[in-house]
């Protein structure tokens, strides 16, 4: 996978309304079908942002399964900082 300028900005995009949905709280699952609806990213491209900022320890992911593949995952501390610039 070639990682560009337009897939950062996916990903911060990603990071910040992880960040808003769980209030900027470390820890908090969040599921990963109301962050699709929110940044309006494919299951393609959902797929690969999640393994990647989770590569990046800027998310955790808390349940795999669903339509998704991965239910729920949530912000680290890494991620807040990185969402907050």
């Amino acid at each position: 996978m070639l990682i560009g300028g337009n897939f950062n900005k996916k990903s911060r995009i990603f990071l910040q309304e992880l960040a808003k949905l769980s209030k900027g709280e470390v820890g908090i699952k969040i599921s990963v079908s109301d962050i699709m609806q929110s940044t309006q990213l494919d299951r393609a491209e959902l797929k690969s942002v999640i393994e990647y900022l989770e590569a990046l320890e800027c998310i955790s992911i808390e349940t795999i399964g669903g339509a998704f593949l991965y239910g729920h995952i949530s912000i680290t501390k890494k991620g807040l900082e990185k969402a907050n610039r």
